[in-house]
């Protein structure tokens, strides 16, 4: 789960991590309050959504005065803000972090997530602050510095003075630093977190370290224990399938291609996706049912799928370990079947495992209009060719 930026440095004041002063605002008038509140003759006006990059599409600007800040504010609440990371359509941006000045010295990039092959949090940090990290992985990766940390021992003190050291900062700044850097670690696992990215990290003229910017991911399994994070779900940032799929307890993800996808399993679904590209198609989503697929898990699935316009086809696959295949089978049927669902796609079925060779006679009985795969490259090379014509 991702949430605003505003957000994430709600949390991270919370352990201690220096943040500048700052006032979310859903309109203009709110927008100008925040400001007085603020004081000082300089306040950024900060566009609130879920993407990268927001400075450089016009949605982060200076405002010197009450005047700039309502003329600011008015200009960007509202707006289609357009990214690196939102696509072509871009976001509407609905609300506003309206935040003091800082006198800026220097600025740093600074991040944790977890390495996966190593089985270790992985605290990064780089003198390249304010540019895409993964532009600096690309170009100059020699600009990154890593320090692996044993979650099972923590963060330890050298570890942090080892990171302030590789970004050139000495003396009161080292201490400020290495301070934050810890902090920043204690709010990251404490949350759960699954990402907590500081871009740009800022040096200020008296030499304090300060989180000009944060964002902040969560691991969606741990969520039930941090539920006033769990309230900060913005589900007007999210796609609308996804939202739907949540609600229905099925993990759905919408990608570009044009074949609907319909799996139990999250790794027959990663085969499933990469078979379809191999037979020369292109994969619309993820869609892993779970273990149970019942006649209202299907139907749930399929009304999902069929919200995407570029659906052209639909492959359902599913493997009859846990559930037998000739109840598949039949949920398929009844879900399709029910005067509720309007399926104007051909449809592919694949199943295999436990009771295949029942469920394949039902599918072929029935009334309705099913493909019916042999095996998963057939079923891939019948839906990649049924979604062509």
């Amino acid at each position: 789960m991702k949430i605003h930026e505003y957000q994430g440095k709600e949390i991270l004041r919370k352990f201690g991590v220096t943040v500048p002063r700052g006032k979310v605002a859903f309109t203009v008038d709110e927008a100008v309050e925040a400001a007085k509140e603020l004081g000082g003759d300089v306040v950024v006006v900060k566009a609130q959504i879920h993407a990268g990059g927001r400075g450089k599409g016009g949605g982060v600007k200076l405002a010197r005065g009450i005047d700039e800040v309502r003329k600011t504010a008015g200009e960007i609440l509202g707006m289609q803000l357009i990214t690196h990371q939102t696509g072509p359509e871009g976001r509407e941006v609905k609300r506003l972090l309206i935040e003091e000045g800082m006198d800026i010295k220097k600025e740093f990039y600074a991040g944790i997530t977890l390495d996966r092959e190593r089985v270790k949090d992985t605290f990064m940090v780089s003198t390249e602050g304010g540019v895409e990290i993964e532009k600096v992985a690309a170009e100059t990766p020699e600009k990154i510095i890593k320090v692996a940390i044993d979650p099972g021992f923590g963060m330890q003190p050298f570890q942090a003075r080892r990171l302030a050291f590789a970004l050139g900062l000495d003396g009161n700044a080292m201490k400020q630093a290495s301070k934050f850097f810890m902090a920043l670690y204690k709010a990251y696992t404490s949350t759960h977190a699954s990402l907590c990215e500081i871009n740009p990290l800022v040096l200020t003229g008296d030499d304090q370290i300060i989180a000009l910017d944060a964002k902040m991911n969560f691991d969606d399994n741990a969520l039930y224990m941090h539920k006033d994070i769990l309230e900060m779900r913005d589900k007007d940032e999210e796609d609308p399938a996804e939202v739907k799929a949540s609600e229905f307890d099925l993990n759905y993800i919408k990608l570009d291609g044009n074949v609907g996808c319909m799996v139990n399993g999250a790794g027959l679904a990663m085969a499933t996706m990469d078979i379809i590209k191999y037979s020369g198609g292109e994969p619309a989503n993820f869609l892993d049912v779970g273990g149970v697929a019942n006649a209202e898990t299907v139907k749930n699935g399929f009304r999902i799928i069929l919200t995407d316009p570029a659906v052209k086809a639909v492959l359902i696959n599913i493997f009859g370990g846990i559930v037998r295949c000739d109840r598949v089978a039949q949920g398929v049927i009844d879900a399709l079947s029910d005067e509720d669902m309007e399926v104007k796609v051909p449809v592919v079925v694949r199943l295999a495992g436990t009771n295949a060779i029942e469920a394949a006679k039902m599918l072929e009985d029935s009334s309705l209009d099913f493909i019916v795969a042999a095996n998963l490259k057939d079923a891939a090379e019948k839906v990649v060719k049924a979604a062509l014509n």
